[in-house]
């Protein structure tokens, strides 16, 4: 009877493994499908928006271009894959795929931060040194200083091309994983929690502080026609102005504040959701048996993907410009498919006889 008894448990035990396992599966893929389907297409549109529209084209909106990116390559190259490998229960793009994946999650995670960094240093000097913005917060300038981003961020994550390999895990599948020893990781791992996490967050509270004093405590004045006209005439002629509203230089007023609390929003949901991943890294990196509950894991990752998808709702829920944008690209879709539809229509009329004869024939 005691036999009986064990067998069963353990006949019910991998029973609730199998069922759990198929159920994580399940959830795992659909939320990464969701969020990552999702996030691709809002980032497509951000880009499209705003190299398409000549009133978009801002020092700032050069950034979140920048980000936009950025967020493209984490949700490929870190999303898409994961569902493969939830699927397939295997690592099945080879020794390549490992390399390339992992450079370019890296890649695409370090530039996404990089990106929030400028950003805020340009809201800064927009904001608190007017003056000094005609000059530094130039269009031209954005896209130095974003292939300079890009560039170092590049050469800096060519690193792992030497840090990960395929392994055979316990299961006896293929996984992307360590090449060398885990605790050699932990210089790493704390050079990137410095550098792409803390000192842009840093330097976000520091300046955004700085920037709030400016914009919600000083009364500075609202209405452009309070300046000369010689001023005010200049700064009409500006094409890469920090305000594409009209009111350039004069960081108090109302759309300047607005879109100081859009990047402020971009900023904060940056910090809460990459919290649970870099917490769980640095934590691991100095235990012995790391903790790697999988739906914590999941968690951590849908997180991840949430951030990288979820700034373009950010942009149209507060941003009036970018909502009009995304209008505009919408119904530009849609007018484009009654006009070619008529078009077809008609090459289609002309062409019946020949079709005829030739279904005849």
């Amino acid at each position: 009877c005691n036999t009986r008894d064990v067998t069963v448990l353990n006949r019910t035990r991998l029973s609730d493994a199998i069922f759990d396992m198929i159920e994580y599966k399940a959830i795992s893929v659909f939320l990464v499908l969701v969020i990552c389907g999702a996030g691709i297409v809002g980032n497509v549109m951000v880009v499209l928006v705003v190299l398409t529209t000549r009133e978009m084209k801002t020092p700032t909106n050069c950034y979140l271009v920048s980000l936009a990116a950025a967020d493209l390559m984490v949700l490929v190259a870190a999303g898409l894959p994961n569902i493969s490998d939830s699927l397939a229960g295997t690592w099945i793009y080879g020794h390549a795929g490992c390399l390339g994946i992992t450079y370019f999650q890296y890649l695409g995670i370090n530039v996404s931060s990089c990106s929030i960094t400028a950003f805020t240093v340009e809201r800064y000097i927009a904001i608190c040194h007017p003056m000094r913005a005609q000059t530094m917060c130039t269009v031209s300038r954005a896209k130095r200083i974003i292939a300079f981003v890009w560039i170092c961020t590049s050469v800096y994550c060519m690193l792992w091309f030497f840090l990960v390999d395929i392994n055979v895990n316990k299961s006896q599948h293929l996984e992307c994983g360590y090449k060398v020893s885990r605790n050699l990781y932990l210089p790493i791992y704390l050079l990137d929690f410095a550098l792409f996490f803390v000192t842009p967050l840093v330097v976000a509270t520091m300046l955004y502080g700085l920037i709030g004093r400016i914009l919600f405590s000083s009364p500075i004045p609202h209405q452009v026609t309070a300046t000369p006209e010689p001023w005010r005439r200049r700064s009409g002629k500006e094409k890469n102005g920090v305000d594409p509203q009209g009111s350039k230089w004069f960081p108090g007023t109302f759309h300047s504040r607005k879109v100081t609390k859009m990047l402020a929003v971009v900023v904060i949901l940056f910090a809460l959701l990459w919290m649970p991943y870099r917490t769980l890294v640095l934590v691991n990196s100095f235990m012995d048996h790391p903790f790697l509950d999988p739906w914590f894991i999941l968690f951590c990752r849908v997180c991840i993907y949430t951030n990288s998808a979820i700034n373009p709702v950010v942009y149209n829920l507060m941003s009036q410009k970018f909502r009009a944008a995304f209008r505009r690209l919408c119904k530009c879709g849609e007018e484009e498919l009654p006009s070619r539809s008529l078009y077809m229509a008609t090459i289609g009329a002309r062409c019946c006889p020949t079709c005829i004869s030739s279904e005849v024939g």
